[in-house]
């Protein structure tokens, strides 16, 4: 059986020398080597089906919350510190446009959930169900062009399992704590923690980051609760992030070119190609 052209270009550098270490790193890497693949599909699809690739752009605020204890290892591709990981996303919209249609105030939510025992990104395409929430604010306008950017930027073909609701989508702070709700569906209350040298611990960069989860703040829940696609959550001093951000339609075409890209790997010279 040929082996992959990375694997070969690995085995060639050295990095890899023996079959059985080999075998054994490709086995363990196929699950989120494929998980990432069918993300990189699924964000390629979506974007192309926007309208016609219609060009958005939105800033804002991310608000979010899981199960895991903090920091969630699940964007570092470790399995959850729970049999599953299950939470959400809310993204709240300061300025944006689809085409000419304004979003600014606006908002939208995903809650989805990881099999039992598995990665999410190893998982990807599997989870449990993947829930998208739209702000009900919206006009016909905007909540179609709000469904349009969920579908690129809320973890596009992460499930079989998906709804779309329109719900009040709401965010209060209390000092420290933040507190959201998905209309009578979900909430959850966070706030950030402290930093050793002060200041509240950032994220930057981690192996499952998208463009909204660049950078983001790390923090704890006081309570999250959700009752939605069979379920039945009721968390507490469990994982909360806070970000910033600031996206587009032509990056995340290139995010999506890009993990298609790596996945592909290096092309490696056949022994007959001309040099």
């Amino acid at each position: 059986m040929a082996r992959s052209n990375w694997l070969v270009s690995m085995n060639r550098a050295g990095v890899i020398s023996q079959p059985m270490r080999t075998t054994r790193l490709f086995i363990a890497l196929v699950p989120m080597l494929a998980g990432s693949l069918l993300l990189a599909v699924s964000i390629g699809r979506a974007s192309e089906k926007t309208e016609g690739k219609t060009p958005w752009k939105i800033t804002g605020q991310l608000e979010e919350a899981c199960s895991c204890d903090a920091a969630c290892p699940c964007w570092f591709d470790s399995k959850p510190t729970k049999m599953t990981c299950g939470g959400g996303q809310v993204l709240f919209i300061e300025k944006g446009t689809y085409g000419k249609v304004k979003l600014d105030g606006l908002a939208i939510a995903n809650m989805s959930q990881s099999p039992e025992g598995k990665t999410m990104m190893g998982s990807f395409g599997s989870w449990n169900f993947s829930y998208n929430y739209i702000d009900e604010k919206a006009n016909p306008e905007q909540r179609k062009a709000l469904e349009a950017i969920a579908n690129v930027v809320m973890v596009p073909g992460a499930s079989k399992k998906t709804e779309t609701r329109y719900v009040a989508i709401t965010r209060k702070t209390e000092g420290k704590d933040h507190e959201i709700s998905l209309g009578r569906y979900g909430t959850f209350r966070g706030h950030l923690l402290e930093g050793g040298l002060g200041g509240a611990p950032k994220v930057v960069n981690p192996p499952g980051a998208d463009p909204i989860h660049h950078e983001y703040q790390q923090g704890r829940t006081a309570k999250m609760t959700y009752n939605d696609a069979d379920q039945n959550w009721s968390w507490e001093n469990s994982n909360y992030m806070l970000g910033k951000f600031t996206v587009d339609s032509a990056q995340y075409e290139k995010y999506a070119a890009g993990l298609a890209q790596k996945m592909a790997g290096p092309k490696v010279p056949k022994p007959d190609d001309k040099q």
